[in-house]
């Protein structure tokens, strides 16, 4: 059972993407809370998988609460936002969370996403991810990668190429001619090497080392 914690001070939101989540067999909504304070204290006392949060909520932001939920907890994060206007969910992304869905995300998105992101995964499809952080780094100043990425092989180089590109390990694998399986070892070590948590934050390393740009 995929256990959710659900952050919007919207009522009308907030409920409707629960009964949405309550209606899957696998997924069990655990909390609601109408500010980011209130999320940090339900998802410290329920532990669920995944937290949806609202970008802008009063009390703590949906940024603050997702530094504090993913620098203390195992629980990976979600970030509803409107992509015209949010634009530091670049930060809650390099921060930790594992995605962000916009607010009118249908139906079968919100239920998948909230699949994938349990899962492990991130969530870099649908495209509008790649837009936003191509969007944001064109007018950021890079601040360099934690680690030097001398330190990857040719072949985890060219595999975070294609990270930052979005492509999933199937796509990767055949751009390089691999295996899927050969593809999750590569993505692991590139991840480990430079001391990212998952697929975002390598997409993010991507264009601020600038091995790739928002024109490449």
């Amino acid at each position: 059972m995929i256990r959710v914690v659900l952050a919007d001070d919207q009522e009308l939101v907030r409920s409707g993407f629960a009964m949405i989540l309550e209606a899957q067999p696998d997924i069990e909504v655990v909390g609601e809370a109408g500010d980011g304070a209130e999320a940090v204290e339900l998802v410290r006392a329920q532990r669920p998988e995944v937290a949806l949060l609202d970008v802008r909520m009063p009390r703590m932001d949906g940024l603050a609460a997702a530094r504090t939920i993913c620098a203390g907890t195992a629980t990976k994060v979600i970030m509803l936002t409107t992509f015209d206007s949010d634009d530091y969910v670049y930060d809650a992304l390099y921060a930790g969370a594992s995605g962000f869905l916009l607010k009118d995300v249908r139906r079968d998105d919100l239920v998948h996403a909230v699949r994938v992101v349990a899962a492990g995964e991130s969530l870099l499809a649908p495209s509008v991810t790649r837009r936003l952080i191509a969007d944001l780094t064109r007018n950021r100043p890079r601040s360099g990668p934690a680690a030097s990425l001398d330190v990857l092989t040719s072949r985890e180089r060219e595999t975070l190429v294609l990270l930052g590109r979005g492509l999933s390990n199937a796509e990767i694998a055949a751009a390089l001619t691999v295996s899927e399986h050969t593809v999750k070892t590569h993505v692991s070590n590139t991840l480990a090497k430079l001391g990212l948590r998952d697929r975002v934050q390598a997409v993010i390393a991507a264009y601020e080392t600038g091995l790739i740009t928002p024109t490449t």
